[in-house]
């Protein structure tokens, strides 16, 4: 740094002149931007030769070399040398650390450094869950601030559905005013050449030149070159259109389809006119190129009568049958575009050149206006056509029956293997000559099984039932004896045909089934495909197939108890009182120790008012089972229903006497029988016993505070709600007749604090929810009520009893929105379809309310509280008959369950109340009272 010089000095002021200072001699120009410094030849001079064991480049010596200085120390490595290639590792990369020049990776670092990963992983884990939810609440956050456009105006979209047609026919149109995409259009001035051939080609020539062998031209006479030129290319058009279209002659137009494609056409613009003039110029081409083919005039002529030139088209059909006079398309064509009376002619001369084609002996005959004509032109026809099924069937249906039998006797001789003939022929035939009619028509067709089934059919309507089934049998040995595949499912819809026949064919029915119900089924299929079958003949209405099935199955399985269960469905819905009992007597006869089949026996019994049979019935299933828990409660409804309410308590007592019927259902029947005798102390007394034998169920702590609360023993009530919830905790009417009592007690916190522990020890209950909404809507706490219901829908957002009651509290102008997002959360749940029918129904939309009631009751019959609802809406709006309809259904339906309804039907007043009466009181209950 000493040999630096350094620059002169300067006066103040002055700046440096860094040309005149020279650079130092370690300087290297560009090394600030990373270039290196090098050496050239001009630096070092010209190549000379150089002494032995001297360099080339060096400096000559003439002395000798100095001994060589000792190997200068190795450096320590620099910070340049970790940019060297060489030195890079795909582990450690470039930055090797301290190490990296002396040290080696060995199988310790490795390990060392899988450690350090898995403990980098799992702190990476511990964060992660942190991490999401922060990342999860960001997003959220940017969500809210910054909506989307579809959610700012959602409420706004919604109300478009209200809007009138009207009121969308009267916004205006905005038009199109964009720039980008509006077509730019640019003019050039026309070339004078262009608009002088313009010119040129619309001249039109007003004299003939003299030399042209005209010395008297007419006078008037123009000629347009322009139609010239058109002509020209239009024929040079069609010279090379069947060029391209003709192989050896035959043209692969197809002329029918391109005149089927013509006849939609209506002719009404110039355009068309020459669309109408092309395909003329191409079907005349066709012709010319192949005048034998038929389909070609046709064509032609519909061109010219879709045209209005009829004249034309007869003409042209009058060539073509010149030309094709074997064709029957051409002749009869030609006749539907004469008169009736040419159109005579001209079959006649069809028929002349055809005379065995059955189209146009056939349309001879429609021309014909009176019977006897067109019978004589059909039997002209037969006598030239002997074998043609049609005309025989033709000349069947116009004559009487006895020439009708005499022509079927010879049309069975002309077509043996026709089988409707033979079997028309014996329909019109005696029985004894439909006999041998059948007969020699099995001889002549032996693998038809409509023969068969047809001598079944006769046999049955001259009441020879035992022949039935024989010849069906017969014919089923007959049939595979000649090879012919049995097709099941074949005969089992001529089963179902012979049950649908006027008159009914029940014992061919039943014949046919018999006969191949057991074809191509495996033993262990049998029962399953049966079953099947008959479902399917029952959704056809077809019963007596069905229960011929259900018979031949009872057969092979007598024991079967669910097929003696279908059999008895079926003749409920579809059969008599009698056929009833008879196969109900039948099943319990064959399975004794089904109960199902005793209570539907007796329950039949008592419904048709045959109470001492039904006792005779039940007595019977006690002897098979004895001790059963359903007979005992099946014979205790029959006399509690009935008001033998001292027979139903013995028979009751009866119960709980055995150990194997002494069950929690029969000690709760106890208490009630109990109850509707006003014994509160035998109540309370079974009541007890029973908690002691059962501790777990609910119903009997629930009956026990419901009988303190009758008696005004709050304490004692609330005290035997207490230990039932101690010991049913999962039980949901327990913890709300608890917070009840404790509402009407006054103590509305306490009902409060009950509803929210019943809450939290059964988590997601609606009905908990449902009744902790209407506490607060009793106490008028509107607010808190709508916080609830909030919290509620969060916690339960698919429970339709939940919306149904956020829809009935929401104010007039938002039920609208409510029962939107109601129906996208539960579409199909009755409570909120009935919601939604209240709605309309407090718009006056009648129609809508019905059918909304309709499909409530028909997602679940079994709630009362619609049918109250839907009876009460008809009451009003659809007068006495629809309301007496609606009456009908519910009592068809029998619905047990509902908030209101239980609370009437549970009312011991109306303990032995018939459905009618429950639901107009339930009617009443809504229109008087809230809801419990």
């Amino acid at each position: 740094m000493a040999n630096i010089p350094r620059p002169p000095a300067r006066a103040p002021g002055s700046k440096i002149d860094f040309n005149t200072v020279h650079a130092p001699s370690i300087y290297v120009p560009g090394l600030g931007r990373g270039a290196t410094g090098f050496t050239t030849r001009s630096d070092i001079g010209p190549a000379r030769p150089g002494v032995v064991g001297q360099e080339p480049g060096s400096a000559p010596s003439p002395a000798p070399a100095p001994a060589p200085a000792p190997a200068p120390a190795p450096k320590p490595p620099t910070e340049d040398d970790a940019l060297d290639d060489s030195k890079f590792d795909e582990f450690m990369g470039s930055d090797a650390g301290a190490f990296a020049t002396f040290g080696e990776y060995d199988q310790d670092d490795k390990e060392a450094d899988e450690i350090w990963e898995k403990v980098d992983e799992f702190m990476d884990d511990r964060r992660r869950d942190r991490r999401e939810k922060r990342l999860q609440e960001q997003l959220e956050q940017y969500r809210a601030d910054n909506p989307k456009i579809t959610e700012q105006f959602a409420d706004l979209k919604r109300k478009l559905a209200d809007i009138a047609e009207d009121d969308w026919n009267s916004i205006p149109d905005i038009g199109d005013y964009t720039i980008k995409k509006r077509p730019r259009t640019s003019f050039a001035p026309v070339p004078d050449t262009l608009l002088q051939k313009a010119a040129a080609e619309k001249e039109t020539v007003t004299a003939l030149d003299a030399q042209a062998g005209l010395s008297t031209p007419a006078s008037g006479m123009t000629t347009n070159l322009t139609s010239v030129g058109e002509g020209r290319r239009t024929v040079i058009g069609l010279s090379l259109d069947k060029m391209a279209d003709s192989v050896s002659g035959q043209t692969v137009v197809d002329p029918k389809g391109y005149m089927t494609d013509l006849g939609s056409i209506q002719v009404k613009s110039d355009a068309e006119i020459g669309d109408i003039k092309k395909a003329r110029m191409l079907l005349k081409s066709v012709i010319n190129t192949n005048p034998r083919h038929a389909p070609g005039w046709v064509a032609a002529a519909r061109l010219e009568e879709v045209a209005g030139k009829l004249a034309d088209a007869r003409q042209l059909l009058q060539k073509g049958c010149e030309m094709c006079p074997q064709s029957e398309d051409i002749w009869l064509e030609a006749a539907r575009l004469q008169t009736p009376d040419n159109a005579k002619a001209v079959l006649a001369r069809g028929v002349a050149a055809n005379p065995n084609s059955v189209k146009l002996w056939m349309q001879a005959s429609r021309l014909e206006a009176d019977v006897m004509a067109q019978s004589r032109v059909l039997r002209r026809a037969l006598e030239r056509i002997p074998t043609a099924v049609r005309l025989w069937k033709s000349a069947v249906e116009l004559a009487n029956e006895d020439d009708a039998r005499v022509l079927l006797s010879r049309a069975v001789e002309c077509c043996p293997q026709h089988v409707e003939l033979w079997l028309a022929l014996a329909r019109l035939e005696r029985y004894d000559n439909a006999r041998k009619v059948l007969n020699r028509a099995r001889q002549a067709i032996p693998t038809e099984p409509a023969i068969w089934i047809s001598a079944a059919k006769l046999e049955e309507a001259q009441g020879n039932q035992v022949m039935v089934q024989k010849i069906l049998d017969r014919g089923i040995t007959s049939l595979k004896a000649n090879s012919v595949v049995i097709d099941r499912d074949y005969w089992l819809k001529e089963a179902e045909a012979a049950e649908r026949s006027q008159p009914a064919m029940t014992a061919t029915c039943i014949a046919c089934v018999k006969a191949v119900i057991d074809l191509g089924i495996e033993e262990e299929d049998r029962k399953r495909t049966w079953m099947a079958d008959a479902d399917e003949a029952i959704k056809r209405g077809s019963v007596e197939t069905a229960r011929a099935i259900y018979g031949h199955a009872l057969s092979v399985f007598p024991g079967k108890k669910s097929i003696w269960r279908r059999a008895a469905q079926l003749e409920k819905a579809k059969g008599s009182k009698e056929s009833l009992d008879a196969i109900l007597k039948r099943a319990v006869t064959y399975c004794p120790q089904a109960e199902v089949l005793w209570l539907m026996a007796a329950k039949e019994q008592w419904l048709s008012g045959d109470i001492a049979l039904a006792r005779d019935t039940l007595a019977n299933a006690f002897n098979a089972n004895a001790d059963s828990e359903n007979i005992f409660l099946a014979a205790f409804k029959l006399e509690f229903e009935n008001d033998e309410l001292e027979r139903a308590r013995f028979i009751l007592d009866k119960a709980r006497a055995s150990d194997s019927s002494s069950t929690q259902r029969v000690w709760m029947k106890s208490a009630i029988v109990e109850r509707e005798l006003g014994d509160a102390l035998a109540e309370a007394r079974v009541l007890k016993e029973g908690l002691a034998k059962f501790p777990y169920f609910d119903k009997l702590w629930l009956m026990l505070g419901q009988l303190e609360e009758r008696q005004g023993k709050l304490d004692a009530a609330r005290q035997a709600y207490h230990d039932g919830i101690r010991r049913c905790m999962g039980s949901i009417p327990l913890w709300r007749s608890s917070a009840r009592l404790e509402e009407k007690a006054g103590a509305l916190g306490k009902a409060r604090a009950i509803l929210e522990q019943a809450r939290l020890k059964n988590p997601h209950q609606d009905e908990l929810w449902l009744a902790a909404v209407r506490t607060e809507q009793r106490a008028t706490n509107t607010k808190a009520a709508d916080a609830l219901m909030a919290k509620a829908l969060q916690d339960c957002p698919n429970s339709g009893s939940l919306w149904a009651e956020s829809i009935a509290m929401a104010a007039r102008p938002q039920r609208r929105s409510k029962s939107v997002d109601a129906l996208k959360r539960c579409n199909d749940d009755p409570h909120v379809i009935a919601a939604v029918a209240m709605l309309f129904q407090n718009d006056r939309k009648v129609e809508k309310a019905r059918t909304w009631f309709n499909r409530a009751i028909t997602l679940n019959p079994d709630i009362g509280d619609f049918w109250a609802l839907y009876y009460r809406f008809e009451s009003q709006h659809g007068g006495s008959d629809m309301a007496t309809e609606v009456l009908k259904r519910c009592v068809a339906a029998e619905p047990h369950h509902g908030e209101r309804w239980q609370r009437v039907s549970k009312n011991c007043k109306n303990a032995h109340a018939p459905v009618d009466k429950i639901l107009k009181l339930v009617m009443l209950d809504i229109e008087n009272e809230p809801a419990p």
